[in-house]
């Protein structure tokens, strides 16, 4: 449990450790704000491929095997990404190290094979935990390498040491009484997936730039659509599909996919904004010119709190049922994040904003953890998991490349940096995707029967 715990953490780090290095990156490596800001979306993207591919070869070859496998590639990536000098090659390692991502369904995996029912959903929890305290440490723990070095490479030497004990902890300890169930991958559905997702995410990207109604970025729309078309169809008529549409779309499993998308969106897109905002000069006429380091800090109270309200919330979940958790959680994400939008003058704005984030993202990641599996039968639990940090992480993708693009399409002619427009408008996005999460999970959590009437997805 405490390895699964800690690799989990380590591989959410890579994920936010860049967040803070963002600005850094645009000066060293002389790129804009919609090119810098693929180091943190193409992670994602990966990730939303790699999980549920992962967590299927999970299933057929052993949940231990591809949890080593996750760590060998963040250390990879970081290895890479630590040797960059250009843009391109970064990405390289961003590519790499997304691949990691699975490491947090396998994991989930692992854990309802080992503990005993009564004590699953805290285990559920503390595996979720790790979101939020991998998120804050790879903030914290990048901005404290920064304010101390120069450039940006050390931290990804920082991330290679982490994912090299990671590798020796989970050798040692982790286990999987699970055995493999054999099959096919399903290598079709995670080319279509990817390609819809390229296309989609190159087209938000990239369309204030390119023109919104210009033929490439009409065109890549298109693309997109039709590629996640195909790939629906693909997978409804592949014997041992990528991702089960049918678990997808489960009247028991909707609304915690839908509710992990946009808590995916909300969380992620505070993350990218807030860093950016609080380092930009007063003299912009926001912002308070914080460091890198000052930067990770004002996110801490949000980490901290994700840490210990995951950590509690196993409790509530069984009181209150795992929907209501989601929605209560979700529902102080929104405010949130609308907090910034109404007010963000002063440096207590951002910390109250982040403290209300903490809260509302501890405990609705802890509670859909369970409600994305607690109608699945436990031999599906890798495939359920997965599908849910899939989509959780094409909300994150999302994110990413929604803010660029907003801040992209907000910057003055002669001007270097956005206006406070751009800032307000995603904050309010994100504030409106929380507030969407709490009505689907409420709406069709609730509707999903209880653990008994358990949704059994053909294999």
């Amino acid at each position: 449990m405490a390895a699964a715990a800690f690799g989990a953490a380590v591989t959410v780090m890579q994920q936010s450790a860049v967040l803070p290095l963002l600005p850094r990156l645009q000066a060293e490596l002389n790129v804009g704000v919609t090119a810098v800001s693929w180091t943190f979306t193409i992670s994602m993207l990966v990730g939303a491929v790699a999980t549920p591919l992962f967590s299927r070869f999970g299933d057929m070859y052993g949940r231990r095997r591809m949890l080593l496998a996750s760590f060998v590639m963040l250390l990879a990536g970081s290895v890479v990404a630590g040797l960059a000098t250009t843009l391109p090659v970064l990405l390289v390692g961003r590519v790499v190290q997304g691949f990691s991502v699975a490491v947090i369904p396998l994991s989930i995996g692992v854990v309802r094979g080992v503990l005993p029912q009564e004590k699953l959903a805290t285990g559920i929890g503390t595996i979720s935990a790790t979101i939020g305290i991998g998120s804050g440490i790879g903030l914290v723990l990048s901005g404290v390498i920064a304010e101390y070095t120069t450039g940006f490479r050390v931290v990804f030497w920082v991330m290679a040491a982490l994912a090299a004990a990671a590798l020796g902890t989970g050798m040692i300890f982790l286990r999987d009484p699970t055995p493999p169930q054999g099959g096919r991958p399903d290598i079709p559905g995670a080319v279509l997936l990817a390609g819809g997702l390229v296309t989609l995410l190159l087209a938000i990207t990239e369309g204030q730039s390119w023109g919104w109604a210009s033929a490439r970025i009409l065109g890549l729309f298109a693309a997109s659509a039709v590629l996640f078309a195909v790939w629906v169809a693909v997978e409804r008529r592949t014997a041992e599909p990528l991702v089960d549409i049918d678990l997808l779309t489960h009247r028991g499993t909707i609304g915690a996919s839908v509710a992990s998308m946009l808590l995916g969106f909300a969380m992620f897109g505070g993350f990218s904004l807030a860093p950016q905002f609080v380092q930009t000069p007063a003299s912009a006429g926001y912002g308070f010119g914080a460091s890198v380091l000052e930067a990770g800090l004002y996110l801490l109270p949000a980490s901290l709190l994700m840490m210990v309200v995951s950590l509690a919330s196993g409790g509530l979940i069984r009181r209150l049922s795992a929907p209501y958790v989601v929605a209560i959680g979700a529902a102080l994400t929104g405010v949130s994040e609308l907090w910034l939008v109404v007010s963000h003058a002063h440096v207590t704005d951002v910390l109250s904003s982040m403290t209300l984030l903490g809260l509302g993202i501890g405990l609705a990641y802890s509670a859909l953890a369970t409600m994305a599996i607690e109608h699945v039968d436990p031999a599906r639990t890798g495939v359920a998991s997965g599908v849910n940090s899939l989509v959780r992480m094409l909300g994150a993708s999302i994110s990413g490349a929604v803010a660029a693009a907003l801040l992209a399409g907000h910057v003055p002619p002669g001007a270097a940096l956005p206006s406070v427009t751009g800032y307000e408008l995603g904050f309010g996005l994100t504030a409106v995707g929380a507030a969407v999460a709490a009505v689907f999970a409420v709406g069709f959590g609730l509707r999903g029967g209880g653990p008994g009437g358990r949704h059994r997805a053909r294999r």
